[in-house]
This record gives C-alpha cells, structure tokens and sequence, in this order.
C-alpha cells in the first residue's frame, strides 16, 4: 500500500457513523505514546495529526481520510494522570461508544512504548479490545530509543503481557520510519480482506 493522500476530516466528542461510511482502522494507546507521530509517519505528513510533548493533546476523536478509500481514526490517549476521574471517564465512555458503534472497523492499532512495561490501562485496553473480538495489532513505539540488539529483549514482556508472539508485533520508529512499510502492508491485508461470514 501507498498512502497518496491524507486529509483531516473531523473531530468528534461522540462517534457518529461518517459519510460516506468507509472502512476504518483505529489508532488507540495511552497518553504520549506517539500516536500522532505514527500518523504523521504513516502518511509522510509533519502536521497532519498535532503532536504536542505534554500527554493527553488528544481529548477527541479525529477523523483521517487516506487514499480516498479509508478512515483512519484517532482515538483519545488513555492513561494520563494529571486528570481528573470526571475527564478520564469521559474518555473512556468516548472510547467504548467508538467501538459499540462502528460498523466499519477493519483492524485496531494497539501502540505501546517498547521502552517500557504494558501499564495497567494497556493490559485493561487489551482485555477490552480481546472481549469485544476486535482484530488488532499489537505495534511497539519508540524503537529508535532503544539499539535493534535490544528490541526482542523489550519485546518479551510486552509480549507476555498482551499475549502476542514477538513476531506479531511491529516495531516502529516514526523518527527514522522503521517498520513503516510492515505497517502498510497489515493495513492493506486488513482492508482487503473478505469480511468473515457469520458463523451459522
């Protein structure tokens, strides 16, 4: 896949069904894991998606539309301390309302850091994202902070923890935009592929 254009569409406190409703492949991780930076990357755009180094810039729901052909949704940070219960409830609501209400979802990016641990709110989003039987990808950040040497060493109690095989994962620097076009290819399989029939 080649991303030949990408366009801001919108920005929603609530999930309402775009239109035309295309499919979509979601972008969620807690605060300042460098979703908007991933974006960016993705689509070779500095400003496409506003990064900021304070965590919890994304308090919305944006909408991307990329090729024409797909949105690309950014879901609010999850995990940022300096706010209230009140906030974080809300972004939480935020977020499940996304998932109960999208008919067109193709596949889930879950990002966390490679330099660290999962937290309890990722572990808490992949329980979710699992319960819910949404198709996701496990995709590790920040990979230009660490040596190649020492990926699988970080990747291990990622992978423990998420309950996915080192090699279902994709490391990704939006630095150097390692891991890119491993990206690209997941999107385009996840898009192309046939929608499962309904078991009978």
């Amino acid at each position: 896949m080649e991303i030949k254009s990408a366009a801001f569409v919108t920005s929603m406190n609530a999930y309402a069904a775009p239109n035309p409703a295309l499919p979509e492949i979601a972008v969620a991780g807690k605060s300042n894991v460098g979703k908007s930076s991933l974006i960016n990357s993705l689509c070779r755009r500095k400003a496409l998606a506003k990064t900021s180094a304070t965590p919890g810039k994304t308090r919305l729901i944006n909408l991307f539309l990329l090729n024409g052909e797909f949105h690309l949704v950014d879901l609010p940070g999850y995990g940022f301390a300096k706010v209230d219960k009140k906030e974080k409830l809300r972004w939480a609501e935020m977020m499940e309302g996304y998932f109960r209400q999208t008919a067109t979802l193709r596949l889930t990016l879950h990002l966390v850091d490679i330099r660290h641990e999962p937290t309890q709110d990722d572990l808490q989003m992949n329980e979710f994202l699992r319960a819910t039987g949404q198709p996701f990808l496990v995709v590790a950040t920040k990979a230009d902070k660490i040596s190649r040497g020492a990926r699988m060493k970080n990747l291990a109690p990622i992978c423990r923890a998420l309950q996915v095989q080192p090699w279902q994962v994709i490391c990704y620097s939006s630095e150097t935009n390692d891991g890119r076009e491993q990206l690209l290819e997941a999107l385009e399989k996840a898009l192309t592929e046939p929608d499962e029939p309904d078991a009978p």
